[in-house]
């Protein structure tokens, strides 16, 4: 008997901490779910995309040396752009990233550089957030990176907007994301289909700008869903 209880309680708590996500879950996927819409390649985008970078001074961003910001009190980023290197900070721990090549990366905790397996793992840590991390702060600059394919999606309103597809390097398609511009070409926001999200068309703000003293305009936070995306102490000097 006591085995029969104990077994209907543990089930009591699986349902009752599984529900509300399952609940939430199927909210947001027959609310916000869309499948990833088509365009036109060619020409048209990649007019779209220089437009959207103009209006976004991409020339000042492009001569920023130094980028320095904080991802949602979390982490701590100080990105020497030009020379390819990032160091990354959280809790005691502080990796050097060389962007190029990570095998040149060093690892920190309390100042004491870890060298090995451990080190690795760190090293790998801090280049998953510096990918992700990044992207937040500068997504829109890097539309016309190698790696992407550029389409012009109608949107009802009669605006354009601009559909950017990543590539992996053997070709795999890995994330798409449909920046949503206001008269000027100027990003107002964007939705995503990426893997690690299992609702396709999720959208989040880009409109809290702030200018770096070098002249490159830069968001301070994202409305995602019911959630914000918060970005601090950001310096962007030449």
């Amino acid at each position: 008997m006591a085995l029969k209880r104990t077994f209907k309680i543990i089930i009591g708590l699986l349902i009752f901490l599984t529900l509300p996500s399952i609940l939430f879950f199927g909210f947001v996927y027959f609310n916000y779910n869309e499948d990833l819409p088509d365009g036109h390649t060619g020409e048209p985008a990649k007019v779209l995309a220089q437009s959207m970078l103009e209006s976004l001074d991409y020339e000042a961003y492009q001569n920023t040396a130094y980028l320095e910001w904080t991802f949602k009190n979390k982490r701590h980023y100080k990105w020497k752009k030009q020379k390819g290197t990032c160091s990354v900070f959280w809790k005691n721990i502080q990796v050097n990233l060389d962007l190029n090549d990570h095998s040149h990366s060093k690892a920190y905790i309390d100042s004491q550089e870890i060298v090995g397996e451990k080190a690795q793992k760190l090293i790998d840590k801090a280049a998953t957030f510096f990918e992700n991390d990044s992207f937040w702060l500068v997504a829109p600059y890097e539309v016309l990176n190698d790696n992407t394919k550029l389409k012009l999606v109608e949107q009802d309103n009669d605006q354009n907007a601009l559909l950017v597809n990543y590539f992996s390097k053997d070709g795999t398609p890995e994330k798409s994301f449909l920046w949503i511009l206001d008269e000027n070409h100027r990003p107002l926001k964007f939705k995503m289909w990426v893997d690690d999200l299992p609702i396709g068309g999720l959208q989040a703000s880009w409109t809290d700008w702030t200018t770096t003293e070098s002249g490159a305009q830069l968001p301070t936070f994202h409305e995602f869903l019911f959630f914000g995306i918060q970005l601090q102490d950001i310096k962007g000097t030449q």
